[in-house]
């Protein structure tokens, strides 16, 4: 089955039980590496919009999805050759890759690294305004507000700010 079908599948599996645990499917990866396959499950906690508090997946989130997953993966049999399963949080320095992704995360700080430098430099640093026009719109430590085209950003991170 081809990658994408096995992505969707999974999101398809884990879309009721994900909302009965108060989670949501944050991404898919199926990637092999080397000679092996990962199937990488990001799952995230649902947030409450009254509430501004950041909620965390636990480990016992992702051990309940991964005990979960590997039952419905076993007895669909969409994966025909031996893989291995990985059920984690996305992280403090999570990518953003929806549109979903980047309006949740408005106002926050993020690291945004281009395919070609634009003005001089392959990063930007700042507070994420959103996307506006098909582009990612940054305002750097200088208060300069740049739209960053979306073809030409490699990868949006959080930034980690201690």
């Amino acid at each position: 089955m081809a990658k994408v079908k096995i992505k969707d599948a999974v999101a398809d599996m884990l879309r009721d039980f994900l909302a009965q645990e108060g989670l949501e499917l944050y991404t898919v990866d199926y990637v092999k590496e080397s000679s092996d396959w990962f199937l990488r499950v990001y799952i995230d906690k649902v947030q409450d919009p009254d509430n501004t508090d950041e909620q965390y997946v636990g480990t016992d989130d992702c051990e309940k999805v991964s005990r979960f997953l590997s039952g419905e993966l076993d007895s669909s049999g969409i994966i025909e050759q031996k893989y291995y399963l990985e059920v984690s949080s996305p992280g403090m320095d999570r990518k953003l890759i929806t549109d979903a992704h980047y309006e949740r995360f408005k106002g926050h700080q993020v690291e945004v690294r281009l395919y070609k430098a634009i003005d001089g430099t392959k990063k930007v640093r700042g507070e994420l305004l959103g996307i506006e026009d098909g582009a990612v719109v940054v305002k750097d430590e200088n208060e300069k507000v740049i739209k960053l085209p979306r073809e030409a950003v490699s990868q949006t991170r959080l930034a980690v700010i201690f």
